[in-house]
């Protein structure tokens, strides 16, 4: 993409959307052929013949390929149509069935702070309402990344947004739509405290926040209110960890039973956000990660876009709903929200004394069936997420500005390191994704990047060959280097393969009758989209200082998922697997700290007299 240096870009929040370029489609021989080179260092020459074959089947000029691609470009050309991607995200994030706790949704750690647990979370929502506030006014500048503006959109989600199950296809609930225009005119959240709901409204009749010490007094009065437990048979929150289509059946049920549970679901819905008060202290940070991850169900609204998480002792993060809103997004509101004073957060926004807060329990009427519902969701979701392992590893002593003083590209690095660490944990390099945010296009979200190249595949093998001088191990390092910068910046531009090919696949799905293309695409079934897409590494990073850790679920039943936040000057990671392969990620993760090391030591003395 051409970025234009000289152009002036709005102030206003959402004043660039329409001026930002395209996401470029590609075309079928452009994908197709990063297809084959993104999976052939992945497969057997006999499984790249069979994807060969079914690739030139899929370029054939009368292959139903053609007609479902024509289809796409209409789509793209169409009036009101902002990207050919439009209807992919949908179908990728709400059209999931299995559960999105824990499987789909993230968190973030915040940085420590000195403030017991309601002082911490009143500063949390004091922020996040000046921000709201900003926002409204479309007073949040817009991100400008090298000259270019980026895609502001999905600050649109972070308030009043949640995201409803369906039997087919979930949907979300948002302001900015056009069943609700323009911002939400909410004026509460909704406080989880020992699996009990409360409503607080912590903006006046007139749109004005509460003071700080409003806030924290209407936080005391809840968890004074929520001192008892709720039975576990009755803490609705546990619903949300079920897969869509049973979720939505639950959410049915719960309207059918009672009129009275169609105003508590809406008084959820449509609050800003979720604040989740914990009653204990996280042993450690490890333990911290892992209670934002899944934690108690029962204290948890997973469906809500944002929920800030806030331990007895002020440790605080967020819980993130992924179907509209991605880390770069979250990264920007956290670094806003913790970037100032919680006074200065409540200054800013006007807030005025105003006494306690509004507070009213949220409570729901449950017949036998719904009681034994929760308890089964409940117990489901405590067994997967005791069935999830996850590590911790952190660089104290390593960082970005350590990566770039050895002449290489900090995300390089540790890209090469996890390839380094996985070969030497499980013997062999495995299917490898990282997201590449595209904000900078109209609508713009992430690119899927695969990390394996041949020049990957050549540096693991001169790094376990014995025989392989120090100059040749640098070689095969800085090449695999080269090629990952290179294959990064083509995904930034939009050069890739998987997201179109797999939109062509949701495509013919909907459309292939009408279309007259229903005729079975082989490309699908081939070893090449099987395997490449089969990740054994699920990599995705938030640089900011702010945060101390990001993290998210495993994405299959043999994938390492590794979050990391890789600073200038320090550099963590969380990682999650399945149980039953938890050896492997600890492996992992000691296989990782000594790579990090041994690559620093490789390229510092390359001094070029090996």
């Amino acid at each position: 993409m051409t970025v234009n240096s000289t152009q002036e870009w709005s102030t206003r929040t959402f004043g660039n959307e329409d001026s930002l370029p395209r996401v470029p489609l590609p075309t079928l021989e452009d994908s197709c052929a990063r297809f084959l080179e993104w999976s052939a260092p992945l497969l057997t020459e006999a499984e790249l013949a069979r994807t060969r074959d079914a690739v030139a089947e899929f370029l054939a000029p009368d292959s139903p390929a053609r007609t479902v691609h024509a289809a796409l470009e209409r789509y793209d050309t169409t009036e009101g149509v902002h990207s050919w991607l439009d209807t992919f995200w949908p179908a990728r994030y709400l059209g999931r069935r299995d559960r999105i706790a824990l499987n789909a949704n993230f968190f973030f750690l915040f940085e420590e702070s000195d403030q017991q647990q309601v002082q911490r979370a009143a500063g949390l929502i004091a922020a996040a309402l000046d921000y709201k506030l900003l926002l409204d006014e479309e007073l949040i500048p817009p991100n400008i990344q090298r000259g270019q503006a980026l895609s502001m959109e999905q600050n649109k989600y972070l308030f009043s947004a949640t995201r409803i199950p369906g039997a087919v296809q979930d949907t979300v609930r948002v302001p900015y739509s056009a069943e609700r225009p323009g911002p939400s005119s909410a004026r509460h959240i909704v406080v989880f405290f020992r699996g009990n709901m409360f409503r607080l409204d912590v903006l006046g009749p007139d749109g004005v926040p509460h003071t700080l010490e409003d806030l924290a007094l209407g936080l005391l009065e809840i968890r004074k209110a929520g001192s008892e437990r709720c039975a576990p048979d009755s803490a609705v929150g546990h619903l949300t960890t079920k897969a869509r289509a049973e979720w939505a059946a639950s959410r049915q049920a719960l309207s059918t039973v009672d009129p009275g549970n169609t105003d508590a679901l809406d008084t959820i819905e449509t609050a800003l956000f979720c604040v989740c008060l914990e009653d204990f202290a996280p042993e450690d940070t490890h333990q911290a990660c892992d209670q934002l991850l899944h934690g108690d169900s029962a204290n948890r609204w997973f469906d809500k876009a944002v929920s800030l998480i806030v331990f007895e002792d002020g440790t605080a993060g967020i819980n993130v709903e992924h179907c509209g809103l991605d880390g770069t997004t979250i990264l920007n509101f956290v670094d806003t929200m913790l970037g100032s004073a919680p006074e200065e957060h409540s200054r800013r926004s006007g807030a005025r004394s105003q006494g306690l807060p509004n507070t009213a329990a949220v409570e729901f009427v449950l017949d036998d069936e719904l009681r034994a519902d929760v308890r089964a969701a409940a117990a489901a979701f405590a067994q997967q997420a005791g069935d999830t392992a996850t590590s911790t590893v952190s660089f104290a002593d390593f960082g970005g500005n350590d990566a770039k003083a050895l002449g290489v590209s900090p995300d390089a690095f540790v890209q090469l390191a996890y390839q380094l660490a996985h070969r030497r944990a499980k013997g062999f390099v495995g299917a490898t994704y990282e997201s590449i945010a595209t904000r900078q296009y109209r609508r713009g979200r992430t690119e899927a990047m695969r990390v394996v190249t041949p020049e990957v595949v050549r540096f693991v093998d001169a790094m376990e060959d014995s025989a392989a001088s120090p100059a040749t191990r640098r070689g095969a390092f800085r090449a695999a280097a080269e090629k990952h910068v290179a294959r990064a910046k083509e995904c930034q531009s939009g050069q890739a393969p998987e997201q179109h090919l797999w939109e062509l696949q949701l495509i013919q799905q909907r459309h292939g009758e009408e279309l007259g293309a229903a005729e079975p695409l082989a490309l699908y079934e081939t070893p090449g989209w099987l395997t490449m897409r089969n990740d054994y590494l699920s990599t995705s990073s938030a640089p900011s200082t702010r945060i101390r850790f990001f993290g998210f679920g495993s994405t299959s039943s043999q994938c390492i998922g590794v979050a990391y936040v890789l600073l200038p000057d320090r550099f963590n990671v969380y990682l999650s697997t399945p149980r039953p392969v938890a050896d492997r990620m600890h492996a992992f993760a000691d296989e990782l700290r000594a790579a990090v090391g041994e690559l620093r030591e490789l390229l510092a003395s390359d001094t070029g007299q090996d």
